[in-house]
């Protein structure tokens, strides 16, 4: 894979940032496409710009409003109150826009001579969403191949983690304060931490303080060992 190129699906968030520093590490070269579908916090879209400025790769911005008309829910609304319904898929979820998102990041990719796709989707810590599921990635990889006749591979380096296992991915991979301090998760648009409240700034500082505590004992576990010795 060092010798050849990927696109990342990149939104500027904790996720994509860190497998967009994945990438890097992987493919000799690397670019990212963005979408703008009319989201609730836009200002993600400004904040993955300056995240690709800063390590150097090409943004591309897709204008996909067409998704903003055709599945309004709380991500695309500020009227729609986020809510999550035990049983019930999240206020957030967007139908098709994975779907949407990979099929438009291959056939940019695709003019682009990139086979490599690399995003960002969990099924650990997917919220339910079905376009989130490693069937749905695969089932995808494969019809993508097909309606192009092309040798695409999605890559998604975060399908098995939890969010403290992606933390620790961020901080093995030298990235743990960039992607803490210049990422977009929060639903109200607020770069770093987040407003502490929304679902998407929960989920992230329950991870961030689970692998914080693990890196801790870690830490004691190996001085105290040194000390024995």
């Amino acid at each position: 894979m060092n010798e050849e190129k990927a696109v990342v699906v990149f939104s500027g968030g904790q996720d994509s940032t860190t497998c967009l520093f994945w990438a890097k590490q992987q493919f000799a070269e690397v670019e990212v496409v963005t979408f703008d579908y009319g989201q609730r916090h836009k200002l993600e879209i400004e904040c993955a710009a300056e995240i690709a400025r800063d390590l150097g790769v090409q943004q591309t911005v897709l204008d996909m409003s067409l998704l903003n008309q055709l599945a309004p829910n709380a991500l695309t609304r500020m009227d729609v109150e986020i809510t999550h319904e035990e049983g019930e898929l999240p206020s957030t979820f967007v139908d098709g826009r994975n779907l949407l998102f990979l099929s438009f990041a291959a056939i940019m990719a695709k003019q682009k001579g990139a086979r490599h796709l690399v995003t960002g989707v969990c099924e650990t810590d997917f919220s339910g969403y079905p376009d989130c599921r490693d069937s749905f990635v695969k089932s995808m990889n494969v019809t993508l191949n097909l309606s192009m006749d092309y040798p695409f591979v999605i890559h998604t380096p975060l399908m098995w983690l939890d969010k403290a296992q992606t933390w620790k991915m961020a901080d093995d991979l030298g990235a743990f304060d960039y992607v803490r301090e210049h990422t977009l998760t929060c639903y109200n648009g607020i770069i770093g931490d987040g407003c502490g409240e929304c679902p998407a700034c929960k989920l992230r500082k329950a991870g961030l303080d689970r692998y914080l505590e693990q890196r801790t004992n870690s830490t004691t576990v190996g001085t105290a060992g040194a000390d024995i010795r």
